[in-house]
């Protein structure tokens, strides 16, 4: 309840009750003769009335909410971020098998066979590439690295004396019959045995008994046989003419070496058989 308007009714009914008892009073004197007015002296109270000061209102703000500071996104850093350049490691050819190697025996210099004139002796391998091992393992051969797919030719005209078209080698199997997988070999027209192995396929046509002649398709490289696992190569042997079991003469009698290599520089010679 507001009790400031009771204050001012108080203060008005003080104020008027005080002004009535200053106002004058007339006073007659009665006697035997006249009557006399005589003025009483009146005297007038002046009460000063401090009013109470009603303290003004103080304003007091009104907090306002400030806001939140709008972050100014910063630019990202361009990271340029250079191409990685693959460095390719020259990857050792495995080897066919971890057997002892042994050196070459053959001598440096071609020691030419019977030549047969008009008989024609030519590079084995149609490639785009190739590479011929200076050596072998237990036994003279060699491996010539080459694209898979690439073509195997009959170094000279003669005869088909054995082909293999199933593959039945087992991992781990020291058997010769099956390590060369799909294998083609001819009987030269020189007295010559020649030798393919580690095929992925035998040339149409191609049997025993059937004449080829040199440079004709016998088959395509591979990895058949003990080369599954390795790089794709020819197995190639030279020997003489001999039994089917002799597997220890027909996979490889001389070391083809340098004859490979004269053949691949056009030279018609023909291997000497011991």
């Amino acid at each position: 309840m507001n009790r400031m308007p009771l204050f001012f009714c108080f203060l008005i009914i003080i104020s008027g009750f005080l002004v009535s008892c200053a106002s004058p009073q007339t006073t007659t004197s009665v006697g035997t003769a006249s009557a006399t007015e005589t003025s009483v002296p009146t005297t007038r109270l002046s009460a000063t009335i401090e009013l109470p000061t009603v303290p003004s209102a103080t304003h007091i703000p009104i907090p306002t909410a400030k806001p939140e500071p709008t972050a100014v996104p910063t630019e990202q850093p361009t990271v340029t971020r250079e191409p990685a350049t693959a460095t390719i490691e020259p990857t050792a050819i495995p080897t066919e098998t971890t057997e002892p190697i042994l050196p070459p025996t053959a001598s440096p210099t071609i020691v030419p066979g019977t030549t047969v004139e008009g008989l024609l002796h030519v590079f084995p391998i149609k490639a785009s590439w190739y590479e011929i091992s200076s050596s072998h393992h237990d036994y003279p051969a060699a491996d010539i690295a080459c694209p898979i797919g690439s073509q195997f030719l009959s170094v000279t005209s003669g005869v088909v004396d054995f082909v293999s078209r199933e593959d039945r080698y087992a991992l781990g199997s020291k058997d010769p019959a099956d390590r060369g997988g799909l294998s083609v070999a001819i009987i030269g027209d020189d007295g010559v045995r020649y030798y393919g192995s580690h095929l992925s396929e035998i040339a149409e046509g191609v049997e025993p008994g059937v004449r080829v002649e040199a440079g004709q398709l016998l088959g395509l490289i591979g990895i058949s046989g003990n080369a599954a696992g390795t790089y794709p190569h020819l197995h190639f042997g030279i020997s003489r003419p001999t039994t089917p079991d002799d597997w220890e003469t027909r996979r490889g009698e001389i070391w083809p070496q340098e004859y490979l290599k004269a053949w691949a520089r056009n030279e018609n010679v023909a291997p000497a058989i011991p």
